[in-house]
């Protein structure tokens, strides 16, 4: 009879006094992941002209790789990795070099000709890309040394670019499966948040929403092909594991 008591009584206090543990909401979204591509080998890339893009010209999807990191688009959404045949996660919005990219750099890579100028790229091999990317960046090395293999490349003015990119931009908003991917988010229930108990000090639980910044933050040091790089994802970024 006491143990019926004390039962009922705990049960009371229960739903009086409100627990903030309890509070704590966790929503998970599953996203699909792309469908993997075979490489029979570490793939060869090229640089794309007038950026540190690196593109892999031999497979139909695209792959590209930047600031340490491999990145696909699919369906309307991007996804990233460290590794350019596994490990793709789910990442909340367009990277920030695409619209730097040249929409028709395939045409271009097939006729040797980047706007009308010989085009003379280099097709750089998986293991030197790993180990060169981040001091050619630092050192400008396309721009100061080969031109991007463009001869007679001329640099196009700052403001023409960001028309460029403005345009690229519309252009991208306007596709059926961005489209479609946009309206999915707008329908995902937003995660609640919880107020801190007072007197409390907070707890830090493991993050699934890094902390954000404007630009993907480079990997420290020069990566291997199976490390994992540092950078940070953008504003508003979520990454969804499978």
């Amino acid at each position: 009879m006491k143990k019926l008591l004390f039962g009922t009584m705990l049960f009371a206090l229960v739903m009086v006094v409100p627990i903030p543990t309890m509070a704590a909401v966790d929503i998970r979204i599953s996203i699909p992941l792309p469908p993997p591509i075979i490489f029979p080998a570490p793939p060869q890339l090229i640089v794309v002209p007038e950026t540190y893009v690196y593109v892999v010209p031999d497979v139909q999807e695209d792959i590209f790789f930047y600031n340490g990191w491999w990145w696909r688009p699919w369906e309307g959404r991007w996804y990233r990795s460290y590794h350019y045949n596994r490990g793709w996660v789910y990442y909340d919005r367009v990277p920030s070099f695409y619209f730097d990219v040249d929409p028709g750099w395939r045409g271009h890579y097939r006729d040797r000709h980047w706007h009308g100028r010989p085009w003379n790229y280099e097709r750089i091999p998986h293991q030197r890309l790993h180990q060169n990317w981040k001091s050619w960046h630092n050192d400008r090395h396309w721009e100061r040394r080969g031109t991007w293999g463009v001869q007679g490349y001329q640099p196009r003015p700052q403001q023409q670019r960001q028309e460029v990119r403005h345009e690229r931009q519309q252009q991208y908003q306007q596709r059926p499966e961005v489209q479609r991917h946009q309206q999915w988010r707008q329908q995902q229930p937003r995660q609640p948040q919880v107020q801190k108990p007072q007197g409390q000090q907070p707890r830090q639980p493991q993050e699934r929403v890094q902390q954000p910044q404007r630009q993907e933050q480079r990997p420290q040091g020069q990566q291997p092909q199976h490390s994992r790089p540092q950078g940070k994802p953008e504003r508003g970024e979520v990454e969804h594991r499978k």
